[in-house]
């Protein structure tokens, strides 16, 4: 194996992969195909996981051997949007100023990827018994789809690793459950009219006002059904409707109207509760009132993403060994939404653990400390010496 291949420094590591523009709806493939000639210059193994249209891809690499599961390091690729924002410098340009790493993905997440990246070449020297592998996704900040073809494949194609940690900026504290999170588009159609004969139509607007009136009062219900000695903040799960928009003008019954919604369920409850109730509505009492002047609409409701949750699973492997590399004795758990239990459902011990803070992410000018950056490396680097020697 060779062990002349392309060094970087972290920096220059986080440096590089900051100047693609990886944002969810353009491709990330430059990225991959310097990260896959990277590798390629160290003799390391990967497989390319490529989406459907082929304009995005996953990547998944291993470092020591390769018949059997490891412990791997998963981090995304894609990163938020900069329109509209107010940066004081080019954001695809990583700025290392005061201590600090400003660049679109700094934090989230394209440090975690550069550090296990940057480090290749002491994973190869560390001789690993226990192999460490490096999955790169896309799609998470839109979807959390992008890991999931290539865990399709583990247990076949690929070894069953033995525990995930996903790099999303915790502090470095270990993270053993978030919610789960399912977004939804509802479309009510109706039928236009002049709105002095309200009969003659049916209003889109008005009952999908009934609708999320209706999400309104199961959000008050979940909050009753709070579990306050949870380890959730808030401590129940969440409704929310973003975005609404329907109607012609005002003298006008409107022909449509839909508006965008989300629920952050706690592990313990059922992520389908929320929106058969909201179906079973829209049934029983949205659409006959929709259709009360006669058959002239129908209602839909997409889901558009959902991811699942995490649960604790106390005393796993892959607790054990973070809260080892990290030196507390206890897990914690954040309100936002990882690829963490896409691996957790396919039996894989998962946690959620690495440097920086998730208070810095999707905002103008989004850094990574240098401290927290350093500390991320001393993390893997423990790593690398326990899979050195078990």
């Amino acid at each position: 194996m060779s062990f002349n291949g392309q060094r970087l420094t972290p920096l220059e590591m986080l440096a590089k992969l900051v100047s693609f523009d990886t944002e969810s709806a353009k491709s990330n493939l430059a990225l991959i195909e310097f990260v896959e000639s990277y590798l390629q210059s160290w003799n390391v193994p990967y497989v390319r996981v490529p989406n459907e249209s082929g304009d995005k891809a996953a990547l998944y690499a291993t470092i020591g051997p390769q018949d059997k599961g490891g412990v791997v390091l998963s981090g995304h690729t894609d990163v938020v949007p900069v329109a509209g924002q107010n940066w004081t410098s080019d954001p695809f340009a990583l700025r290392v100023e005061n201590g600090r790493a400003y660049g679109r993905g700094a934090v989230d997440m394209k440090a975690f990827d550069a550090l296990a990246l940057a480090l290749v070449p002491e994973f190869i020297a560390a001789d690993l018994k226990t192999p460490i592998h490096i999955m790169l996704s896309y799609d998470e900040e839109t979807t959390c789809l992008g890991v999931v073809d290539t865990i399709r494949k583990f247990g076949h194609e690929l070894p069953l690793p033995k525990a995930v940690i996903v790099g999303e900026p915790t502090m470095l504290e270990v993270v053993d459950a978030h919610k789960s999170v399912l977004t939804f588009t509802t479309t009510v159609h109706g039928s236009e009219a002049h709105s002095s004969k309200p009969y003659l139509g049916a209003s889109a607007v008005m009952t999908a006002a009934d609708m999320i009136a209706e999400l309104n009062r199961i959000g008050d219900e979940m909050m009753e059904r709070r579990e306050p000695d949870g380890p959730f903040d808030p401590p129940y799960t969440t409704v929310h409707v973003g975005a609404v928009s329907g109607g012609t003008a005002r003298n006008i019954i409107s022909k449509m109207c839909t508006f965008d919604w989300e629920t952050r369920v706690l592990p313990s409850h059922d992520p389908n509760e929320i929106p058969e109730r909201l179906e079973k509505f829209a049934q029983d009492v949205a659409l006959k009132r929709l259709n009360r002047f006669g058959k002239f609409g129908r209602i839909e409701t997409k889901l558009h993403a959902h991811v699942p949750g995490l649960a604790p699973e106390t005393g796993s492997f892959a607790e054990t060994l973070a809260l080892r590399l990290v030196g507390k004795n206890r897990t914690q758990t954040v309100p936002y939404g990882t690829e963490a239990g896409h691996f957790q459902a396919a039996g894989i011990p998962t946690v959620v653990c690495g440097p920086g803070s998730i208070n810095q992410a999707h905002q103008a000018d989004e850094y990574i400390t240098l401290e927290q950056f350093e500390a991320g490396a001393a993390f893997m680097r423990r790593l690398a010496a326990t899979c050195a020697n078990s």
